[in-house]
């Protein structure tokens, strides 16, 4: 073979590979890009806004998303479950949610939410930070019998919270459940951690 046969396989070889390598190198350096995009995890932790469809939520079903790193509870509150919450006031530290610190100022009346049938708070006692468990069964026993229409009870210390999030007198927790800010992209779907345009 000569010298010319020898030297042009060898420059086809090395062109080859220096253009896999340098595809290569555009992959690895494209791929980190792009996903900078992305929210981090630090990101997300320090407020970025988290979506959630709540259009799967059944009547009187809860879910968790988490935001900034917490526990945001939502549920579907069903018309009986509204019904019940005028009745409760005089059982309640703060029926009118008078404490500012624990809503944004667009939260308003006792169901505690834009839409009355959706209610949106974070899911931490207000006592210690535990979080409270999610019992919508009506009468139950060990929580007021008769007069339990269903809300949230946190297992550490005893705190009771109604429908809205809001707290029971006579229980460790002095404040009702907090409203984080959020808003609706859609009929579908919620925004937590944004608040409505022009508030």
């Amino acid at each position: 073979m000569s010298s010319d046969g020898v030297n042009s396989t060898r420059r086809k070889f090395l062109t080859a590979a220096t253009s896999a390598v340098g595809a290569a190198g555009v992959v690895g350096v494209a791929v980190p890009f792009v996903g900078s995009w992305n929210p981090s995890a630090k990101a997300k932790a320090a407020g970025a806004p988290v979506k959630f469809d709540f259009s799967k939520l059944e009547p009187g079903q809860m879910t968790v998303v988490e935001w900034r790193g917490k526990p945001v509870y939502v549920v579907n509150r069903t018309a009986a479950q509204l019904e019940a919450l005028p009745g409760l006031n005089a059982q309640l530290k703060d029926p009118d949610s008078e404490n500012a610190a624990q809503q944004p100022p667009y939260i308003t009346g006792i169901d505690r939410s834009i839409k009355p049938d959706l209610l949106v708070v974070v899911g931490l006692c207000t006592h210690l930070g535990c979080a409270p468990k999610y019992i919508p069964e009506v009468g139950v026993a060990n929580l007021g019998g008769a007069s339990w229409v269903g809300g949230f009870f946190c297992p550490c210390h005893g705190s009771k919270f109604d429908m809205s999030g809001r707290v029971y007198e006579g229980v460790p927790a002095s404040a009702n459940l907090l409203v984080p800010p959020y808003s609706f992209e859609d009929d579908k779907v919620v925004v937590i951690g944004v608040n409505p345009e022009g508030v």
